[in-house]
């Protein structure tokens, strides 16, 4: 077997022409069909796949594969880290540190770090990532609530789970609302200026999905107005989030970018994903582990 690695979005036009399987995410772009001929399956190294076309990738006899649960540990682990961020103040620790300045005590209760437990989490898609984070919240003695397309599929360490239709019902409840679900038609924009205007005054928005997720004026603006406490966003509607957003300049808004499962485990795990499903090819498999196309 032979393999070419390739760094960018050019390279990968020269040279795809030449590959029967692809390993790629970031630098897909659709019109690359027409320049693959011998290409008959790509491996996607993230769990979304919203920027392949499907109906295009079948036309063309391609099969796709996402990396769906090669980073649920990962994912789980960063939004409950932000979760943690947020209630702790620790980005206001750390300006604090750099300006050198030792906080005294708070006297208005309000402006306080909080504690997680008691508090209610709801997460909004609960698929592999939802349902680890579930428990990782569980652990912190949060009240965990949840919506999943299909309810009936159960709750696992959530308290409630419910249909994605009724989240305007669960959003009053939450302090801490967590995206977690598949960037979908339903989902675009799921997170509107009602959404928030449903939200707590008191409640934090995280958002480890996909940007488009959430309306981003909308959200800038309840922010800026204080309709909502503060969000941690590791993911935005462009990315690189421009210079020129207002979010940078917000001192309620935590942002990583999109840094989420790229962890040390992340590489390895998508390759034992990749050989898997290779052997299925080689055996002649019509069904591949994550198949989207």
């Amino acid at each position: 077997m032979h393999w070419i690695e390739v760094r960018s979005l050019e390279a990968l036009k020269a040279r795809i022409g030449e590959a029967d399987v692809l390993l790629c995410s970031g630098l897909w772009r659709n019109e690359l069909i027409a320049a693959a001929p011998r290409l008959a399956f790509i491996q996607s190294i993230s769990a979304g796949t919203d920027q392949y076309s499907r109906e295009s990738l079948g036309a063309a006899g391609i099969r796709l594969a996402s990396a769906q649960g090669v980073n649920e540990r990962a994912v789980a682990e960063h939004a409950i880290a932000l979760i943690l961020a947020l209630a702790r103040r620790i980005p206001e620790a750390r300006d604090n540190q750099a300006a050198r300045h030792w906080r005294g005590m708070i006297g208005d209760i309000g402006q306080r770090e909080d504690e997680l437990g008691g508090k209610t989490l709801l997460i909004v898609g609960l698929g592999r990532i939802g349902a680890r984070l579930a428990t990782l919240a569980k652990a912190f003695d949060m009240r965990v609530v949840a919506t999943r397309r299909e309810p009936s599929r159960g709750a696992g360490a959530a308290d409630e789970v419910v249909g994605e239709e009724d989240l305007r019902g669960l959003l009053p409840q939450a302090d801490f609302v967590a995206l977690t679900c598949p960037l979908t038609p339903e989902t675009e924009n799921l997170i509107d200026a009602k959404a928030l205007a449903a939200m707590k005054p008191s409640a934090c928005l995280i958002n480890v999905a996909r940007g488009k997720v959430v309306n981003e004026p909308a959200l800038i603006e309840a922010l800026a107005q204080q309709r909502i406490a503060g969000a941690a966003l590791d993911c935005v509607w462009e990315e690189p989030l421009p210079a020129t957003s207002a979010l940078w300049g917000m001192p309620n808004v935590l942002i990583t970018p999109h840094t989420a499962g790229e962890t040390r485990r992340y590489e390895d795990n998508v390759i034992d994903l990749l050989l898997e499903n290779l052997e299925r090819l080689w055996r002649g498999e019509v069904v591949l582990k994550n198949q989207v196309v």
